[in-house]
């Protein structure tokens, strides 16, 4: 197998890039976070709910960037650049569809939904004044999602990484200006940060349609919806949405069960999830190459030998599996290191900053695991195994993660059952991954998988 070794640089001039953007969102999130931290407890608290509500945004409608790679990396591979291209229009028609029926949803149920995860009172006040602003963002950010995916298919990382970084760095620059007011005006106050961030979305999700306009041209694809190709796209997407369904039941209840043990076990839970969150997306830089470079192997034994490309694949799997590792070991050390410094950052509110070491050692422990995961589920999304990430993903949540979250509030654990749970979690996913990744199954070949 070592004769299809893929290059370093190869996987490095895809990851590389994709790195900052996916580092992007969650860094910003973190900006956020401790700009936010400075109004105290409560507005932490509430933006820790309204922020995992929106995630379902981003969350549960991730296929159409990882859905979207899949399919037209295996276009790519086959020589067939403007279908792949053709995937990424039929994706953006999808995520503005969507987007606007998110808006209008979001308004109805935004207090109801604050209000059960954020147990009444102040947080869920805090919220709703949160989430009303930022659902004015959702159209944006799957339109982002939905460009990233298509670029990435034919492995072009670079043009993400400016639109993204574009957009988000908007965003950090007006989030405190917007928040704490500036030259005698008091600003805006929590609302301030949501408005930052659709400020920022409609900049990068702007320069996501001009380039799809523009590949669109060029390659003489029609912008116009095509029922067979979103047909074929929901089909991919059924199981990675029911894949997000197990990560959102999960975090949401995380959430709901950390409000009810106060408002500083709330925030410390926000502060530690955002940089796992942070963390994770950066591992998954690796998966982002991975899905690319195995997906276009994949699809290329349209264009010669099938086994040539399933053994390229697999060789691929092999290496992004050792990269997981050791960058979450080196991050595991890091972040070990830096335990007593950086929760500091995001607040100085004595009583969160108490409770973020219960949480901060499963964050550091889990790390190496993440890795490994990470990596994998790039080499299984690139490879279009949807299904079995669905269903090993729905046992590892309702065996494991989900248990031990409504356990700790049985049982008054607090966030050392909530991240007891996360690390179970992990490690059945771990497991679940690595099995499938051994075997053969995975590894089918064509510019379409069967």
């Amino acid at each position: 197998m070592s004769g299809h070794r893929v290059p370093a640089r190869e996987i490095l001039r895809l990851a590389a890039p994709a790195l900052p953007v996916l580092a992007a969102e969650p860094l910003y999130l973190l900006v956020d976070t401790a700009v936010v931290g400075r109004l105290g407890a409560v507005a932490l608290a509430g933006l820790a709910v309204a922020g995992v509500v929106f995630a379902q945004v981003t969350t549960q409608l991730n296929f159409l960037s990882y859905g979207t790679t899949a399919r037209a990396a295996r276009l790519h591979g086959a020589g067939r650049r403007g279908a792949a291209v053709g995937e990424g229009v039929q994706a953006t028609w999808f995520a503005l569809v969507t987007g606007l029926l998110v808006l209008v949803v979001g308004q109805l149920v935004a207090r109801p939904v604050a209000e059960a995860l954020g147990d009444g009172g102040g947080i869920a006040e805090a919220a709703v004044s949160w989430l009303r602003v930022a659902l004015f963002g959702a159209p944006l950010v799957l339109v982002t999602l939905a460009g990233n995916g298509w670029m990435r298919g034919v492995q072009d990382t670079a043009r993400p990484l400016r639109y993204v970084l574009a957009g988000n760095g908007l965003s950090a620059l007006l989030c405190p200006v917007l928040v704490h007011g500036a030259v005698g005006w008091a600003g805006f106050g929590l609302p301030g940060s949501a408005l930052a961030n659709v400020a920022g979305q409609a900049v990068g999700a702007s320069l996501f349609l001009v380039a799809l306009v523009r590949a669109a041209r060029a390659d003489a694809v029609p912008l116009r919806p095509d029922r067979a190709v979103l047909r074929a796209q929901l089909a991919l997407g059924r199981d990675l949405i029911a894949r997000s369904l197990a990560f959102q039941a999960c975090f949401l209840s995380a959430a709901a069960v950390a409000t009810r043990f106060g408002a500083a076990a709330a925030a410390a839970h926000q502060i530690v999830l955002q940089l796992w969150f942070f963390l994770a997306l950066v591992l998954d830089a690796i998966a982002i190459a991975a899905q690319s470079l195995v997906g276009a192997a994949l699809g290329s034994a349209d264009l010669g030998s099938a086994e040539r490309g399933a053994e390229r694949a697999r060789a691929l799997a092999g290496q992004v599996t050792r990269y997981g590792l050791v960058a979450g070991l080196a991050f595991c050390l890091l972040f070990a290191a830096l335990a007593g410094v950086l929760p500091h950052v995001f607040t100085t509110d004595p009583a969160v900053l108490a409770a973020v070491p219960m949480a901060w050692w499963f964050f550091v422990a889990i790390m190496p695991v993440s890795g490994v995961v990470f990596a994998l589920d790039g080499v299984l999304l690139g490879a279009g195994d949807a299904a079995y990430l669905r269903t090993t993903t729905l046992i590892a949540a309702l065996a494991g993660f989900l248990p031990l979250i409504w356990a700790s509030l049985a049982f008054g654990w607090g966030l050392a059952g909530i991240w007891s749970g996360l690390t179970l979690f992990m490690v059945g996913r771990l497991v679940a991954v690595a099995v499938r990744a051994r075997s053969d199954r995975w590894a089918v070949t064509g510019a379409v998988r069967p």
